[in-house]
Formats: structure tokens, sequence, C-alpha cells
């Protein structure tokens, strides 16, 4: 009440297109930066409009025009040539992790990886999805019984092919939480390329974004769980205003997280620490008890956060660097796509794997606000450039791209595979100026 509000207008640039977009108010990070969101639930072939005004006055250089056609989310509708895309996307040259996750593999070969991976792999962990592209149309068997989590990159497949005619590739993804390669590369026979969520440093996995930060980036402001732009407006009280303890929530699914409650029970005054579910350590409940669970925004009341594995890495972990708090890191194996990325010091406060330095962090971020501030102001800048949602489509492309140059022969569509179809979106118009017609069409 009182204060100037920012007004937003999307539109089709031709006053003859006329098409549903959502636009909620802009997210306020409270450093002088807004973030300006939209949904399409239509298409526009002319060209769109975005104006932000603060009163009656445009700002953040507004208008924006762009005059190509622009597309809602399920409009199949690939650009044809990657390196157009590629560029129109902004997409970083190199990627750091996936030239290293690739070291081990200058060629991919397809027959092996068809003889070895379901017998080696599907029955002992069952969570094997053989992925095969050929045309843009994307095939899939699942190898093994734990393979459900295939929902989520067969969502981010279909997307990208929507957006950019993807390489023909055969691969496999490893949907269960562990990484399954650890031969070394000198080893006979040495390690096949199969793709993870998750790293390890003693593991050989080739490392895509996890299906947390890919499924929450598809359904912004879709769905109603937490994703990484909402994150970024709910970030609690300013820095000074903060409650001066470290917090911790989470399932006991380490054995570590049941040392942080009692920590927490003997420090109250550092720490904040609470299990709020138990499915591993049952019998400890009635000594630790059990917390009530915490909407995520609430926990930016705090000023530091700790991060401590669960059965892999913690995957929260993007969503409290992007908060306004300071991150103590427990010291992993485990890691994600963009923590190369990231230095401790610089953009986290690091902690012993057995936690025995914990409070000694805490109570030196205390005694230095000024810089833990600025870690936490480092690491939280970082996560806004590393976990942007285009930076994630260039990841997935550059991943397909870098295994389908390495294949030894041609991939094909095995015994077993189905076609993945795109989804049916009725409610949308999608007209696709870039499709060919197809040959029985003509």
């Amino acid at each position: 009440p009182g204060r100037t509000q920012f007004k937003v207008v999307v539109k089709a640039l031709s006053p003859k297109e006329v098409t549903r977009i959502y636009t909620p108010r802009p997210l306020d990070r409270n450093d002088g930066t807004f973030l300006m969101r939209y949904r399409m639930y239509g298409s526009v072939t002319k060209g769109l409009k975005i104006e932000i005004l603060y009163g009656d006055q445009h700002v953040a250089q507004s208008p924006y025009i762009l005059k190509e056609p622009v597309y809602h989310e399920y409009c199949d509708c690939p650009e044809e040539d990657p390196e157009v895309w590629q560029d129109a996307m902004s997409c970083p040259s190199q990627e750091p992790q996936i030239t290293k996750d690739f070291v081990s593999f200058p060629t991919i070969d397809l027959q092996r990886m068809l003889k070895e991976i379901p017998a080696k792999f599907s029955q002992t962990r069952g969570a094997i999805v053989h992925y095969t592209v050929v045309d843009n149309h994307i095939y899939r068997r699942s190898l093994g019984k734990y393979t459900d989590f295939k929902m989520f990159s067969d969502e981010m497949f279909l997307s990208l092919a929507r957006k950019v005619r993807l390489p023909d590739v055969e691969f496999y993804l490893n949907v269960g939480d562990w990484p399954v390669e650890y031969r070394k590369a000198n080893d006979t026979p040495g390690p096949i390329p199969v793709i993870s969520w998750c790293g390890s440093v003693d593991s050989r996995d080739i490392i895509l974004p996890t299906y947390d930060v890919t499924h929450s980036t598809l359904e912004t402001l879709r769905g109603v769980t937490n994703d990484l732009l909402s994150i970024q407006g709910n970030t609690g009280p300013s820095w000074e205003n903060k409650t001066e303890r470290a917090l911790f929530r989470g399932r006991d699914s380490r054995e570590e997280r049941l040392h942080l409650v009692k920590l927490s029970k003997e420090n109250p005054e550092l720490l904040d620490a609470g299990i709020t579910g138990y499915f591993f350590f049952r019998e400890r409940e009635k000594e630790l008890g059990k917390a009530q669970l915490m909407g995520f925004f609430d926990f930016f009341k705090y000023k530091y956060q700790v991060n401590v594995d669960g059965t892999v890495a913690a995957y929260r972990f993007p969503y409290l660097l992007l908060g306004d708090s300071l991150v103590l890191k427990q010291d992993s194996q485990y890691y994600e796509h963009f923590y190369i990325g990231l230095k401790p010091w610089k953009h986290y406060v690091p902690v012993k794997r057995n936690l025995e330095d914990l409070l000694e962090k805490i109570k030196w971020a205390k005694e230095n606000d000024e810089e833990a501030r600025k870690i936490a102001k480092e690491g939280q800048l970082m996560a806004r450039e590393l976990l942007q949602p285009r930076r994630f489509y260039c990841y997935y492309y550059k991943v397909l791209q870098k295994y389908a140059q390495r294949q030894a022969s041609k991939p094909e569509i095995r015994d077993g595979m189905e076609l993945v179809p795109q989804p049916d979106d009725r409610d949308s118009v999608c007209n696709c100026h870039r499709k060919k017609p197809l040959r029985e069409d003509l």
C-alpha cells in the first residue's frame, strides 16, 4: 500500500493476433532486482511485446520486442539448426563438467553396451532406462522394475525435442539415486558411459541436471511445488533481521543427520536441527523426537543453512544457495552437474564430513558477519547464473550432442522399445512455421 506498483503487459506484436498469457506479479529479490515471469497458453507468429512499467514509466530497457514466432511450451516446433538455437539461448561454449565426464569415453561402442548394460545393471539396481532418439522422436525401454522416475527424463527430452532438433543418439539413463559405473579408464574392460543425475568422486557416470531441478523448471508457474525462480522472490527477512542460528530440517536418510539433532539439543543457541520423517532409523525417533514439517520459504528466516547429504547429494542445495542465507555445506563425495562452478569459502562454507567443525563454523559466521554475508551473496549470484532455465536446456543438449559425436555406430530402435509420444495439448493453438510437410502429406 502506498508504494508504486510495477505493471507488466505481455501481448502479441500484431493487433490481429490474440493469445492467452499468464503474468503473475514480479518477484522482489530484495536486492534492487525483480524477476518477471510469464507463461504462454498459445503461440504468436508475428512476435511478442513485453512492457515493464514502474508507475507509468518504462524500466529495465522496456519494451522488449521478440520479432520471431514465439511458441508455448507444448508447441512441437523444433529449430532445425542446433547452432541457431544454441546461439539464441546464449549457451556457453564449454561446460567444464561435461568435458570432464567424457574424458573416459573417446568413442562409445553401442554394441558393447547393448550386450553388457542389461546384464550388468538392470538386474542388480533395476533402474536403467534405454533411450534412442531417431529423427527427433524418442523411444525407450525400461530395464528393471525401479524405473518410475523415467517420467521426469521423458518430460525433459520431449520438451527439448519440441525446441531443437536432437541428434540421433542411443544411451542408457540411470534413474536411481546412486551412480553405477565405478570402473576406471585403464580397467579391462573399461567403463561404459551411463548417464546419471548424481556423480561421485570415484564413479565415471555422465551427469545431467537432477530430475528435481529439471522438473521444477518445467513446472514453473504451473505446479504448486517450489521452483528455482519462486525461491528467489521468497528469501525471508533482510540479512540483519534473520535469526542468527543455523537450520536443518529433513528425513533421517543419513546418520550424520541424526548427529545434527544431537548437536542441536546440546547447542540450541547455535543450531536448530530436526528430523521430519523416520524411515531408516525408526528406533531413534523416541530419543531424538520428530520435528514439524516447515514451509521451505521459512528456512530463510535463518541466517545459516546446513546442507548434509541424503542418500546421495542433498538435492535442496541449489535452492538453499538461491536464498539469502549462508550455506554450510558438508564435505561430500557426491556432486550435481553445477558443483564444479562453486568454490568453498567463496560461495559456501565447507564443513567436515563428520560435522566435527560445524559448531566452530557457525561461531565463525556469527563473529564475521560481513564476510559471512558476502559469501552468501556470492553463492546466490553464482547460483542465479548456473541455475537459469536456459542453462538446463543447453546442458541437456550438449550432453546428447557430445554423446552422439562419439558413437561408433548408428543408433537403432531396439526390440522392446516404444515411442514416447509428445503430449497432446488441445487447449493451446500451435501453428509451427518450421515444420516441413511429411512425405505422406505431400
